[in-house]
């Protein structure tokens, strides 16, 4: 039975992905590069100056607090096992096409969250909320698209996602000599309580713990990361070699597109990063900032953490300990023989700790999108009681995800990603004109001297805004 919905999921995966979601990611990510004058590049450095400033407001959110959250939900562990998998089963090329989609990616991350901060919406206490279904409601006036996408997303997030990663985490202790049958079901419990635990306190002690573990998860991984490649710095010239001449090995992307190093890149870099998916937006929106456009440059910095450093450092940290990649290695085991092959018994032990870091932080920053979806869906914040019960439900899913089946976890995240992105990457693509507006909005008042400060009839928006009027 498990076999036969997989099955389903992976063959209606395969359709969107070749050629629908390969193409919008690409082409939109382009487009925005373009229409933003390369805006990843150019204000790269003004991205990481901006994300230290302080919240207007005692108490709001800050946008170092929204980067944790959204960066909280896309360093996990897509950042281990989803790069593992890209490399052993698409090969050296693999990793060439995740820098691209991270690349092209973090355009339209821009785009997306500039959008959310722009029509985000005020709460009862003063702080704001939003995402895609705020903006898809407020300019193009569907709201039954924007329930929809609420909707998926939930199901993304607080299902195919959190079932992902609880069972990432639980995949790398098969390696250790008492891992048995039941171990799954230990892990899982555990791993619900502490879920549960952290959910049942709402959204401002989530933003409390990834403020906390995300960035020492991160350096630290980076930091040993970097001992591998530098103690076997002889390979790396041959590894960047085969990265990018597998990479344009086209008669092999196009034999045989499906398990290709092009499509396992740009797969496992969405998966990752998440640009284009409409999720960061729902962060960006709470933070509280003078000018849109910074936190959409602080949400561009989020990707280029996720990707070009963190996935990065993973892909040339297994590709440099002398291991080669292969299919039967795929997920855990390539990362922990890698780190084995240089320290020995205490890298695939390294590995399940920072997995646990990764996957705890992961599922904390999946289920606080989710939040400001239901209430969306509702239009009222929801009671305690069915919040209650949501998270509970929430808690079953984590659990279960640590007993389910590799194949069944990844096809239902690939496929509810893929949907996310084709509702929302032509929604920003039609809407993508007025946050390339607020940019230049926001370059005109730099130039002047000026700390940016928005106000919507600037640009021509003239309805009333929660926040910008």
């Amino acid at each position: 039975m498990i076999n036969a919905i997989d099955n389903v999921i992976n063959a209606i995966s395969s359709v969107l992905y070749t050629p629908f979601i390969i193409v919008l990611l690409l082409a939109g990510g382009i487009i925005f590069t373009i229409r933003t004058k390369f805006v990843q590049f150019r204000l790269f450095g003004e991205s990481i100056r901006v994300v230290a400033e302080k919240p207007t407001q005692e108490g709001a959110v800050s946008s170092f607090g929204a980067l944790m959250i959204s960066t909280a939900s896309r360093v996990g562990t897509g950042n281990i096992i989803g790069v593992s998998t890209a490399i052993c089963c698409g090969g050296y090329g693999a990793v060439f096409w995740m820098w691209v989609i991270a690349i092209l990616g973090g355009a339209s991350a821009f785009i997306e969250s500039t959008l959310a901060q722009i029509y985000k919406k005020r709460d009862n206490d003063g702080s704001s909320y939003g995402g895609p279904s705020y903006y898809i409601e407020a300019v193009l006036k569907k709201r039954w698209l924007g329930v929809i996408f609420a909707v998926v997303l939930i199901l993304t997030y607080a299902g195919g996602y959190n079932l992902l990663a609880s069972y990432n985490l639980q995949s790398t202790f098969a390696t250790f000599q008492f891992y048995t049958w039941h171990t799954p079901y230990l892990i899982g419990a555990l791993l619900a309580a502490l879920f549960a635990v952290c959910v049942m306190g709402g959204a401002k002690r989530l933003t409390k713990v990834t403020g906390v573990l995300v960035p020492v998860m991160g350096v630290l991984y980076v930091a040993v990361s970097l001992v591998v490649i530098g103690l076997n710095i002889k390979l790396l010239p041959g590894v960047l070699g085969n990265i990018f001449s597998a990479a344009f090995d086209f008669r092999a992307i196009f034999g045989g597109f499906a398990g290709s190093a092009m499509m396992y890149g740009i797969k496992r870099g969405l998966y990752s990063n998440e640009a284009g998916m409409g999720s960061a937006p729902n962060a960006a929106a709470t933070a509280d900032v003078s000018h849109p456009v910074k936190q959409g440059l602080v949400q561009m910095l989020s990707v280029f953490i996720d990707t070009l450093l963190i996935c990065t450092a993973t892909a040339l940290m297994c590709l440099c300990s002398g291991i080669a990649p292969d299919a039967a290695l795929a997920g855990a085991p390539y990362v922990q023989a890698s780190l084995g092959n240089v320290f020995g018994s205490a890298g695939p032990v390294f590995i399940a700790l920072a997995m646990t870091l990764f996957a705890f932080t992961t599922l904390l920053g999946n289920y606080y999108y989710c939040e400001g979806c239901l209430k969306y869906i509702m239009k009222k914040t929801p009671s305690i009681g069915f919040m209650t019960g949501f998270r509970l439900i929430a808690t079953l899913i984590v659990f279960f995800g640590a007993i389910v089946s590799m194949g069944l976890a990844w096809d239902t995240a690939d496929l509810l990603m893929a949907i996310l992105v084709l509702i929302n990457m032509p929604v920003i693509l039609i809407m993508g004109k007025t946050a390339v507006k607020a940019l230049n909005d926001y370059a005109a008042q730099k130039k002047a001297g000026k700390n940016p400060v928005f106000k919507a009839a600037d640009i021509g928006i003239h309805e009333k805004t929660d926040f910008w009027n």
